[in-house]
């Protein structure tokens, strides 16, 4: 019986990362249609790892995706921890990428829910 368990908790870890991964390549897409370039998706580090990295204009915003049930649980779920980890990982972004640095440094969240295209939250908060 224990195994039957793991297999399904094992079953549902993997639609979620489907699902996640789907929510990400929505809110690129809608990224794109309104003038960002996608510079990273899933930039990962040792300190963190930022969803989505786009750039429009003078602009360079570090995404975070979340697909929730409702826009509020979307936003609740950006916890001070993550927002660190977000921060850490543009850090190492823009190091490794000296000619951003001078661009404007946004980090926005976005919302995916269901039946709905992804809601940005530009500026979502403030680090730098």
């Amino acid at each position: 019986m224990a195994a039957a368990g793991a297999r399904a908790r094992a079953r549902r870890r993997r639609a979620a990362y489907r699902r996640g991964h789907a929510g990400e390549r929505l809110a690129a897409l809608r990224l794109m249609l309104t003038g960002y370039r996608i510079l990273a998706r899933r930039y990962r580090t040792k300190v963190g790892e930022i969803d989505l990295i786009a750039r429009r204009g003078k602009v360079v915003a570090f995404i975070e995706v979340k697909r929730r049930h409702a826009l509020a649980a979307g936003l609740e779920a950006v916890t001070p921890q993550a927002r660190l980890r977000i921060r850490r990982a543009a850090e190492a972004y823009i190091m490794r990428n000296p000619a951003l640095a001078e661009r404007v440094l946004r980090f926005d969240v976005m919302v995916v829910t269901p039946w709905a295209w992804p809601r940005h939250i530009v500026d979502a908060w403030r680090d730098y």
